[in-house]
């Protein structure tokens, strides 16, 4: 089967299986989101979701948090992970976006990889999930491992991965089919024993 005619099938068997996308991560503001998204390194959405409502409160707007001292961040964060690095690109981005952006986040995908703590994946869930554009496709680990299993890519660099499902993928399913595999990475498609019997779209994967 063509390519991105098998693409199209799977998509269609995950709609049905998981339904309309509810954004992971808790947020009222594409500013909010920009947090929540640097706190989700290495950290489940749940306990993001725990943390946010304090740091926002604490810290309502950028020009709050731009002027806050890193230590009491941390402090906020901490339950994350790596929370030294994280109060440390939060409150760095909250300065650029204070001084840049009137303490907005750009609505420009080139101009969030500028910005602290902000990669291509990171820019990608934000113009996804905050002004429903699609620039490119979010890879995270679910998404670079079942792309493989898939046979979609066989590349291994993210940056490689995303142009390689850009080709494949219909551009109106970007959004969607990158959430799609995260779900499908947790139920049936683990780094350690996959679940291909009981996958929902185990006839259309090569099971690599």
């Amino acid at each position: 089967m063509e390519q991105k005619e098998r693409a199209r099938k799977i998509f269609r068997i995950l709609q049905k299986e998981y339904g309309p996308i509810v954004p992971p991560l808790n947020f009222s503001t594409p500013e909010q989101l920009a947090l929540a998204v640097i706190l989700s390194a290495q950290c489940t959405d749940r306990q993001v979701n725990e943390v946010t409502p304090g740091l926002f409160s604490r810290y309502p707007g950028m020009q709050d948090l731009a002027v806050a001292k890193i230590p009491d961040v941390e402090k906020i964060i901490f339950s994350t992970g790596f929370y030294h690095n994280k109060a440390r690109h939060i409150v760095g981005l909250a300065r650029e976006l204070t001084e840049k952006y009137g303490g907005h986040v750009p609505r420009d995908f080139e101009r969030l990889l500028e910005l602290p703590g902000i990669g291509r994946k990171s820019a990608n869930v934000i113009m996804n999930m905050a002004f429903g554009e699609a620039p490119g496709v979010v890879v995270d680990t679910h998404v670079k491992r079942i792309s493989f299993r898939m046979g979609f890519t066989d590349h291994t660099d993210p940056v490689k991965i995303e142009r390689d499902l850009m080709e494949v993928w219909p551009q109106e399913t970007w959004i969607d089919f990158s959430t799609y595999l995260i779900f499908l990475g947790r139920s049936y498609c683990p780094a350690r024993k996959k679940n291909c019997e009981s996958c929902v779209v185990s006839g259309f994967c090569p099971q690599r």
